[in-house]
């Protein structure tokens, strides 16, 4: 499994490796049902603590994204369809916020920001 890891970024690795997963799981690279790399094999892959991997592997798990099966392995869940679509909309609200933080601090209102939506849903829709 191709996971890069940037040492320079202030975001924790496993949180990293969280997300880069989430991601695949979300394009389709990774399938239900699909296994994933056992930690000690993904932290030699990738460079990092054993514990690293695992930490990341049970916040999945704990997300609903995998189902670790002891002696077996750990493998995309089936019920990371709606989970998937949760994300998507949680990605969506930060890009809006982000957008109306930018705006606001150019000085635009929110009569101007409403304004702005509007013009830009009626191109896209």
């Amino acid at each position: 499994m191709n996971i890069i890891i940037n040492n320079s970024s202030l975001q924790p690795i496993y949180e990293q490796i969280v997300i880069q997963i989430k991601d695949k799981i979300m394009k389709g690279e990774l399938k239900e049902n699909d296994l994933l790399p056992s930690v000690r094999t993904l932290s030699k892959d990738i460079k990092v603590s054993a514990l690293t991997v695992k930490k990341a592997y049970d916040e999945l798990e704990e997300e609903g994204f995998i189902l670790t099966v002891h002696g077996k392995g750990s493998f995309v869940t089936s019920a990371n369809q709606v989970l998937m679509l949760e994300e998507q909309k949680k990605e969506v609200e930060r890009l809006f916020e982000q957008a109306i933080r930018k705006g606001r601090s150019c000085g635009m209102s929110r009569e101007e920001l409403t304004e702005l939506y509007q013009l830009v849903l009626e191109d896209l829709v």
